[in-house]
């Protein structure tokens, strides 16, 4: 039974214990985002590794995905999301001990095996405890608090760089994922019935052909995925553009990651308020504008060289507003538009999504490699635009399906 009121104390203790977690998880990858030119500095090698250090993250975060969401439909959400949440901490510990730029990325790449926990197991046990508003509502408030990791991120790491060896920040990431764990082991309730059943890869394999065959979710998890790609691109070639091209200061750089995430837990704040009073399709057609707009904005930096950069951060606040708004919504009905067991399916959805992310953050890297801010922009634009294409077909197959089971009630 869905719960539809937080009246009771101990529910918000899951959602909080959970984004706690993914507080962790994130700010590992942004606080230490700003500290990257010293990482690569202390091992002698080439700022091309800066961006390749997400890339990494976002790999270890499907590389396992397609397992965690059904092994949680079968033995718990509670038990992996517990054993996922130790695991992050071994892996910021472990960190402390590499020795060259490879042994890094290989620990990034395993730090970023907590994302697989976020979406396939907590965030799929948050669908199945509350009700629909409650659920957009709580996972927007959720979002923000989560965004506050590449708000403060950026200033936390510039800050921390100049008093701390990079390595002091993996043990702070450490400690914080370490007390959500006992958040998570005293209130995380169990959402799914524990029938014990072996994990039968030839029956793991039929439902995820099942998710993959439905062509309602794989337009609106591609739609997820490519929405998102301006941002990550940003968050991973910011520091580039910013202090390596542009030779601005740490501090400065971390000033302009402000309005960016600003704007996203903005729009978070617009849902949230929203919630209940339009609904999700409305919400994300309202969304679409600033989006499409700010994106516009951004490729305004071709005429304007000399402050490029102030342009392509005024378009990306713009844009994430739109995306704060859209995003928790697009969620939900791609969640719901398959019947398969929704750990299974929020699993599909990671890693389609975290695919689409590394595939993002790569050819951006080639094309301001290739181009510097003007092609960088250009291919921001670019996503934004099959964003709206795959976001209009989905909505067209949502309202065509909803007309058509209104026919058949009638």
């Amino acid at each position: 039974m869905h719960i539809s009121s937080l009246s009771n104390p101990n529910r918000i203790l899951f959602p909080l214990s959970l984004v706690l977690f993914e507080f962790s998880v994130y700010i590992a990858n942004d606080m230490i985002q700003p500290a990257m030119l010293k990482v690569v500095e202390n091992f002698n090698a080439g700022i091309e590794w800066v961006p390749t250090s997400l890339t990494a993250y976002l790999a270890g975060g499907v590389f396992l995905q397609w397992l965690f969401g059904p092994l949680s439909d079968r033995r718990g959400r509670r038990p992996v999301m517990l054993v996922g949440v130790l695991f992050f901490v071994v892996s910021c510990v472990s960190i402390l001990l590499v020795s060259s730029i490879e042994q890094f990325i290989v620990m990034r790449f395993m730090q970023g095996m907590g994302l697989c926990f976020i979406g396939a197991v907590g965030y799929a046990a948050i669908q199945e405890v509350f009700e629909e508003t409650l659920c957009v509502k709580i996972i927007s408030l959720m979002a923000n608090v989560a965004l506050i990791a590449p708000l403060l991120g950026p200033l936390a790491g510039a800050a921390l760089i100049n008093i701390l060896p990079w390595q002091g920040m993996f043990i702070i990431f450490a400690i914080l994922a370490l007390i959500s764990f006992f958040g998570l082991f005293f209130f995380m309730p169990e959402t799914v019935a524990l029938k014990g059943e072996i994990l039968s890869f030839s029956r793991l394999w039929f439902d995820y052909k099942q998710v993959l065959q439905n062509p309602d979710f794989v337009c609106g998890t591609l739609a997820i995925g490519v929405a998102n790609v301006p941002l990550l691109a940003w968050i991973a070639i910011s520091p580039v553009i910013l202090m390596s091209s542009k030779q601005l200061s740490i501090l400065t750089y971390a000033i302009l990651q402000i309005p960016v995430f600003g704007g996203l837990i903005a729009g978070n704040l617009t849902l949230s308020h929203l919630t209940g009073k339009i609904t999700l399709t409305q919400l994300i057609k309202f969304g679409a504008k600033p989006m499409v707009v700010g994106l516009l904005t951004t490729v305004v930096s071709v005429f304007y060289s000399s402050s490029s950069y102030l342009w392509i951060t005024a378009g990306l606040s713009l844009y994430s507003f739109g995306l704060g708004t859209t995003n928790a919504c697009l969620t939900r009905l791609t969640l719901f538009s398959s019947d398969v067991s929704k750990g299974t399916v929020s699993a599909a959805m990671g890693i389609i999504s975290m695919l689409v992310f590394m595939l993002g953050i790569e050819l951006s890297k080639i094309f301001y490699l290739w181009g510097q801010e003007d092609a960088f922009s250009i291919f921001n634009l670019c996503g934004g635009l099959c964003w709206l294409i795959l976001i209009t077909i989905f909505l067209h197959k949502l309202s065509r399906k909803e007309a058509v089971s209104e026919i058949k009630q009638s």
